[in-house]
C-alpha cells in the first residue's frame, strides 16, 4: 500500500471535523435557544412541579432538559389520603449533543434505591441539530409524559 492511498481518509476526516464543526456551531447558535424557550414555555404553562436545566457533560456533550424536580401542589391534598404515597423526585427528557454533533433525546427514569435493575433510560432518537424544531420537541414532551 502507497502513502497516495491515504488521501481520500484524510479528505474524509476533514470532512467529517467540519460536519462536526457545523453541527455544534448550529446547536449553540440555533437549537440549545430553541430548546431551553419552548421547554421553559411548556413548564410554565402546565404546573407539573418540572423544571428545565441545562447541563454541561463530560468532555464535548451539552444538554438540556426538563426534569421533574417536585410534587404539583394541586394534588398534594389528594396524596395525603395515602399514606403510603412517596413521590419519587427525578425523570427526564434529555436533549443532550454528544461528541459527533448529534443530539441525542431519551428519558432518564427515577432512581429508586432499591431497583436493582439498570433500565432506567428510554431512548426516543437520534437527530442533527437541525432537525430539532419546536413541533418536534412538543413531540418528544408527549412521549416523556406518556412514559
Amino acid at each position: 500500500m502507497r502513502i497516495d492511498h491515504l488521501n481520500d481518509r484524510v479528505a474524509d476526516y476533514m470532512t467529517s471535523i467540519k460536519t462536526v464543526v457545523e453541527k455544534k456551531t448550529y446547536w449553540e447558535a440555533q437549537t440549545k435557544p430553541l430548546l431551553r424557550d419552548t421547554l421553559n414555555e411548556i413548564v410554565k404553562t402546565f404546573n407539573l412541579g418540572w423544571k428545565v436545566q441545562e447541563l454541561d457533560w463530560i468532555y464535548n456533550d451539552d444538554a438540556i432538559n426538563v426534569t421533574f424536580d417536585s410534587f404539583p401542589a394541586e394534588l398534594v391534598d389528594c396524596t395525603n389520603k395515602i399514606t403510603s404515597f412517596q413521590f419519587i423526585p427525578g425523570g427526564a427528557l434529555v436533549f443532550s449533543q454528544s461528541y459527533n454533533g448529534q443530539v441525542i433525546v431519551f428519558v432518564l427514569y427515577p432512581q429508586i434505591e432499591t431497583d436493582q435493575v439498570d433500565s432506567g433510560i428510554v431512548k426516543l432518537g437520534t437527530f442533527t441539530p437541525q432537525e430539532i424544531t419546536r413541533k418536534l420537541i412538543i413531540e418528544k414532551v408527549d412521549e416523556f409524559l406518556k412514559e
